[in-house]
C-alpha cells in the first residue's frame, strides 16, 4: 500500500486560512489592545526623543482612571474644521477638578507646589489659575519651552475622550529600549 499524496489544494488553503486569521488577530490587536507609535518632535525631551518608537496601552483606561504624571497619546481635540485630529503625546499634570496654576515655570495644584520627579527642561513662564473641567485633563509636555501643550490650547484642558492610552514601553531605538517611568 502506497501512501496517498498531500493534495496541493488543502495545503494552500491551509495556507491562507493561517494568514488570514494572524491578519485578523493582529488588526483586533492594533484597534483594541496595543499600537505602536513614533515621536515626531522634542516636545517631552529629555524622557522621550525624536523618532522614539513605543508600545501604548489601548484598554488600561477602561478599567483604570488616567492618573496624574502618566505619558498619553491621545488625539489632538482643537483641529480646525475638516482638519485630521493629529496623535500628540504629553504628560498628564492635572487631574478633573482641580485648579492648575504655573508660577516662574513651577506647576501648582491646588495652590501646592507639585513635586515632579521626573526629567524635564523647565521654563520661567506663568499660566493660569485655571480649574478643570469634570471630564478635563491638564496636559504638558516635559520640554516645557518647546511644548505645544494645554497651557497653549483655545480650551487649555483634554477630554478624556481624546485619550489612545499611556505610553507603556519604548522598543526602538535598542539602546534605550525599557518600561517608561510615570
Amino acid at each position: 500500500m502506497t501512501a496517498k499524496p498531500p493534495n496541493s489544494g488543502s495545503w494552500i488553503r491551509e495556507w491562507i486560512e493561517t494568514i488570514v486569521v494572524a491578519l485578523v488577530l493582529a488588526l483586533l490587536i492594533r484597534t483594541f489592545v496595543i499600537q505602536a507609535f513614533y515621536i515626531p518632535s522634542g516636545s517631552m525631551e529629555p524622557t522621550l526623543l525624536v523618532k522614539d518608537r513605543l508600545i501604548v496601552n489601548k484598554f488600561l483606561y477602561k478599567f483604570r482612571d488616567p492618573k496624574r504624571f502618566d505619558i498619553v497619546v491621545f488625539k489632538y481635540p482643537y483641529s480646525r474644521e475638516g482638519e485630521p485630529r493629529k496623535d500628540y503625546i504629553k504628560r498628564i499634570i492635572g487631574l478633573p477638578g482641580e485648579t492648575v496654576e504655573v508660577k516662574d515655570g513651577v506647576v501648582h495644584i491646588d495652590g501646592r507646589r507639585l513635586s515632579e520627579d521626573h526629567a524635564m527642561n523647565r521654563d520661567s513662564g506663568d499660566f493660569g489659575p485655571y480649574v478643570m473641567p469634570d471630564d478635563g485633563y491638564f496636559m504638558m509636555g516635559d520640554n516645557r519651552p518647546n511644548s505645544s501643550d494645554a497651557r497653549y490650547w483655545r480650551v487649555h484642558n483634554l477630554p478624556r475622550k481624546f485619550m489612545i492610552g499611556p505610553a507603556l514601553f519604548r522598543f526602538w531605538p535598542l539602546n534605550r529600549l525599557g518600561f517608561l517611568k510615570h
